[in-house]
């Protein structure tokens, strides 16, 4: 099988509080190996992270990892990835994760992984990107930023093309599928005008 691009995963650096979370981790892990993607995520060993990285690497797959020299103590960086790279800060992190992948997939996560979801949604409403972006919504985990989302539009703060960017489903095989076959929407002009 010929190596298909890599694709950035965003996730919690825990495991969260039922074992559903990990089982997502994993499966989605074993997707990427199984279709030939490769994954490049913050390159820590522990949490959701530790876990989708292990079953890329179980299913033969490459893994780049990139994490910041502060986090590479505290998150235990991973030390059997493809690749490993230490970073000053998390401005160079996440700039070298999107320069290496070819989409962007988010799984449950917390802060650091919202920031990261909508800092990619941004740089694709304002044409930096048109890779695809996507939400794995692990038993309805996004739904509460999806209506919130849904209301922005309502209120006129978001554009709804720009929300139509994102690919949401809860089966890895199925993301996958309407990531990289389907292609995203256009984003229309940023601005509204009259």
């Amino acid at each position: 099988m010929a190596v298909r691009p890599y694709v950035c995963v965003f996730c919690g650096s825990s495991t969260g509080t039922r074992p559903i979370y990990s089982e997502a981790a994993r499966s989605l892990g074993q997707a990427l190996a199984r279709r030939g993607y490769g994954l490049v995520y913050g390159g820590g060993q522990i949490g959701l992270m530790g876990i989708i990285a292990d079953a890329v690497l179980r299913g033969g797959g490459r893994v780049i990892g990139v994490i910041p020299k502060q986090l590479s103590r505290e998150e235990i960086a991973h030390q059997s990835l493809s690749e490993l790279h230490v970073v000053p800060g998390m401005h160079e992190r996440k700039a070298m994760m999107a320069a290496r992948s070819a989409g962007f997939l988010t799984l449950p996560g917390g802060i650091g992984t919202y920031e990261e979801f909508f800092e990619v949604l941004t740089w694709a409403a304002i044409g930096i990107h048109t890779k695809p972006i996507g939400l794995l919504n692990v038993d309805g985990y996004f739904d509460p930023m999806l209506r919130m989302l849904d209301h922005s539009v309502a209120e006129h703060f978001v554009r709804e093309s720009h929300v139509r960017r994102i690919e949401v489903a809860v089966d890895p095989d199925a993301l996958l599928d309407a990531m990289f076959t389907v292609p995203p929407p256009e984003s229309g002009p940023l601005l509204e005008t009259d």
